[in-house]
């Protein structure tokens, strides 16, 4: 049985004509016959009858129709639950980051929210290649996921919150005759064994780009996905590789430096992707907005 059928039959019950009915649920008249017709049918058993010129309840109907409030009583209920559960600012979320993304964010993220009284926020590390990560919107209120920009949108069935276009710079040990420049050109590294990703992970699929741009494949010695494993093997003089320009910026020490190419633009996009209806809960849209605050402290690509 449908609720609007419900309704219908709970309205003539209580206006006592088809035509109050119609009047009163902004519909015609045919329409409301033809409610009643599809829930009679459904119950089985009679529920009007022709009362000279109006319809009214059989007992069944009277019966139907009083449990039809009982109903929408019950919805009512159902309606503000779910609007109150929205409407929560404090209620848990949930999210998710790759490593580098997690590593710069999560504290300032969970700084923020402690200092101003935000809702407790649940972290998670997800790693994953790239066609993945839309799938993680089912475990997780918000995911931060990344991107080549040449790379297929995200799904249509997500929300997408853009978050930072990051730029790729060379990392090259100190010490490098590179180490010195300002900028570097693709001719500089085409001939320099490499620091790559595995197949289907944004870094790889930077590193690619680099190759394309050289007219050759890359000489790939390692494959590594996380940043500061990376790091340290350019480190050691072994290889150079690609590394995001502020979310894994090498600090003093670590033996690396990193410098931009000045003639390929090579970046990945960060977003936050959820389903629609998450965004629905104060509680996310809060803990989107100072997400976003975070993600915006870094300078624009």
């Amino acid at each position: 049985m449908e609720l609007r059928q419900l309704a219908v039959l709970r309205e003539l019950g209580e206006r006592g004509s088809v035509a109050a009915v119609a009047r009163a649920l902004h519909v015609s008249s045919s329409a409301v016959s033809q409610h009643l017709s599809a829930l009679q049918r459904r119950a089985g058993v009679p529920l009007t009858e022709k009362r000279g010129r109006v319809l009214g309840l059989t007992p069944a109907g009277v019966a139907l129709a009083l449990a039809a409030a009982d109903v929408s009583t019950a919805m009512a209920r159902a309606d503000e639950a779910v609007a109150r559960f929205q409407n929560d600012p404090g209620l848990p979320v949930t999210v998710s980051a790759f490593h580098s993304a997690g590593l710069a964010w999560f504290g300032p993220l969970l700084n923020r929210l402690h200092s101003c009284g935000g809702p407790t926020v649940g972290c998670g590390d997800e790693d994953v290649p790239r066609e993945r990560f839309a799938a993680l919107v089912a475990d997780y209120d918000l995911v931060i996921a990344h991107r080549v920009p040449h790379d297929p949108d995200w799904p249509s069935t997500v929300a997408v919150t853009p978050l930072l276009l990051e730029p790729f710079d060379v990392a090259v040990p100190v010490g490098h005759p590179l180490a010195g420049r300002a900028s570097l050109s693709v001719d500089d590294i085409r001939h320099e064994p490499w620091v790559s990703g595995h197949v289907g992970f944004p870094l790889a699929e930077a590193v690619n780009v680099v190759a394309a741009a050289a007219g050759q494949p890359l000489r790939i010695v390692h494959r590594i996905n996380e940043f500061f494993v990376a790091a340290s093997v350019v480190a050691t003089g072994a290889a150079v590789a690609l590394l995001p320009r502020y979310t894994m910026a090498p600090r003093e020490g670590d033996g690396v430096v990193l410098v931009p190419f000045r003639d390929l633009p090579v970046a990945r996009q960060i977003d936050a992707l959820s389903r629609p209806e998450t965004l629905a809960r104060a509680s996310v849209r809060r803990v989107l907005a100072e997400l976003v605050v975070v993600a915006g402290q870094h300078p624009p690509a």
